[in-house]
C-alpha cells in the first residue's frame, strides 16, 4: 500500500482528523519518561484489551461523529509488545467506525529490542505503514544510562529491517545528554543521519518531576548541559538537518520534505483526533465548539471503567474560544510554517497585540509570513514557551 501525497490529505486549512491509540505497557521503565507508560511482570490479556479499544472506539465515534481518517498513530508505552492480531482488531475496529482511506499514514511507535523487530513483518500485514524507533542514542553508554533494553547492534538490525519492510520510517534521539560534547553529539547526529532515514526526532533530554533522574538531579548526582550548553545543542542540530536536507519543520522534528509525520501535524495544526486508551487524550469538534477529552491512565481501571460503563473517559470538557485559540498558539509556533493568524483571530475575537507582537519583532524572535502567517525563528524556538505566554495574553 503507498502513502497518499502530503498534500492530499490533512494539510493547508483542514489539519485532518486522526485517531491515536494507546498501548500502555512496556517492558521496563525508563528513568527519565514520565509518559502514562506501565511495567507488568504478568503477560497482558491482550483479548481483553482489545475488545475494550473496541467498546471505547464506539464511545468515541458517538462523540465525534461519522468522520474520515487522514492519520492513525498507535503510542505508548510500548506498542511494539502487541501481538499483530492485536494491531490488526484495533486498525479494523477504526476502520468500522470511521471512515478510512486507502493509503492514508498508520504509525507505529516500536522499540529495536530483537524480540520486538521480529513482528515488523506482522504488523506491516495488518496495515502498519511507517514506525517510529526509540533509538535515544547510538552508543552503548549512555543505551545503558538511558535504561534501553536494546544495544546499537540491535538498534542497527532494527533500522535496517524497518526500512526493509515499511515505507516509512522515523527514529528518536536524545541528545544533551550528561557530559555530551558538542563534537560527540555532531558525530552521532552524522552517523544517523548516515542510515538514510527519511525522518528524524531528536529531543533535548529533560527532567521530569516523578521520575528517576528528577531524584537523582535534585539530589546533584544527575547534571544536564546548561541552558547556554543546550542551546549550542540545540543550534548544531539545526545546521546538520539542514544541511543534509532533513531540517526541523517542527522545534524537535526534521523531515525531508514529503516525509513529515502527517498525524502529529494534526496535533499541531490543531486539528481533531480521538483518543482510545488508557490516559489517552483527544479534541473533538462538536458543533460550533471542541471539546477536550481524557480517559483514566491506569491501565486496569481504564479497563474495568469501559467494561462496566462502555468508555474510559474521565473528562469531558467544552473549550471555549479564548482556550482554543491559545492551544492553536501553543501548537502552532512549535512549526517552522507558523500559525495562520486568520484562524487565530476568529477563535480569540481579537488581533495579535502590537506592542507585544512589535517587541517580538524586534528583538528577533517571531516573525510575519506575509499577512497570513506568524512564526517563530530560530533565535525565538529557543525560548518557545515565553513567546507562547507573551503573544498569548
Amino acid at each position: 500500500m503507498q502513502i497518499a501525497p502530503l498534500s492530499v490529505i490533512g494539510d493547508g486549512m483542514d489539519p485532518g482528523f486522526g485517531v491515536y491509540v494507546h498501548w500502555p505497557f512496556c517492558a521496563a521503565k525508563c528513568p527519565y519518561c514520565d509518559f502514562n507508560s506501565h511495567v507488568r511482570h504478568q503477560p497482558v490479556d491482550q483479548p481483553r484489551f482489545v475488545a475494550a479499544f473496541l467498546k471505547e472506539m464506539a464511545a468515541v465515534r458517538a462523540l465525534s461523529g461519522p468522520r474520515t481518517v487522514t492519520s492513525i498513530f498507535m503510542g505508548g508505552g510500548t506498542p511494539s509488545l502487541m501481538e499483530p492480531q492485536t494491531v490488526e482488531a484495533i486498525l479494523d475496529g477504526i476502520a468500522r467506525h470511521w471512515h478510512v482511506p486507502d493509503g492514508i499514514e498508520i504509525t507505529m511507535e516500536a522499540n529495536p529490542s530483537s524480540v520486538e523487530a521480529t513482528r515488523f513483518r506482522g504488523y506491516r500485514a495488518a496495515g502498519v505503514n511507517r514506525v517510529s524507533l526509540g533509538v535515544q542514542a547510538l552508543n552503548d553508554r549512555d543505551l545503558k544510562f538511558l535504561g534501553r533494553l536494546h544495544d546499537v547492534e540491535n538498534a542497527l538490525k532494527a533500522v535496517r529491517l524497518a526500512r526493509e519492510i515499511f515505507p516509512r520510517m522515523s527514529f528518536d534521539l536524545i541528545y544533551a545528554r550528561p557530559n555530551q560534547t558538542v563534537e560527540e553529539w555532531e558525530r552521532e547526529l552524522k552517523e544517523a543521519v548516515s542510515y538514510a532515514v527519511d525522518h528524524l526526532s531528536l529531543y533535548q533530554l529533560t527532567i521530569e518531576e516523578g521520575t528517576p533522574f528528577y531524584g537523582l538531579h535534585k539530589a546533584g548526582k544527575l547534571v544536564v548541559p546548561d541552558g547556554e550548553q543546550s542551546a549550542v545543542l540545540y543550534e548544531a542540530t539545526q545546521e546538520i538537518t539542514a544541511a543534509i536536507g532533513m531540517p526541523a519543520y517542527e522545534v524537535s522534528n526534521h523531515a525531508r520534505p514529503g516525509a513529515e509525520s502527517r498525524h502529529n501535524l494534526t496535533y499541531w495544526r490543531y486539528g481533531d483526533y480521538a483518543g482510545i486508551g488508557p490516559g489517552a487524550h483527544g479534541r473533538l469538534a462538536i458543533g460550533s465548539g471542541k471539546i477536550a477529552t481524557a480517559t483514566e491512565r491506569n491501565p486496569e481501571a481504564w479497563l474495568q471503567r469501559v467494561e462496566e460503563c462502555g468508555e474510559g473517559l474521565i473528562e469531558r470538557e467544552l473549550l471555549d474560544f479564548e482556550a482554543q485559540a491559545d492551544e492553536l498558539l501553543l501548537m502552532g509556533l512549535r512549526l517552522r510554517e507558523g500559525v495562520d493568524l486568520a484562524r487565530w483571530q476568529t477563535l480569540s475575537g481579537r488581533d495579535p497585540d502590537p506592542a507585544r507582537e512589535e517587541f517580538l519583532i524586534e528583538h528577533g524572535f517571531i516573525e510575519r509570513i506575509g499577512n497570513s502567517r506568524l512564526r517563530c525563528t530560530p533565535a525565538g524556538m529557543l525560548i518557545l514557551d515565553a513567546v507562547v505566554a507573551d503573544l498569548a495574553c
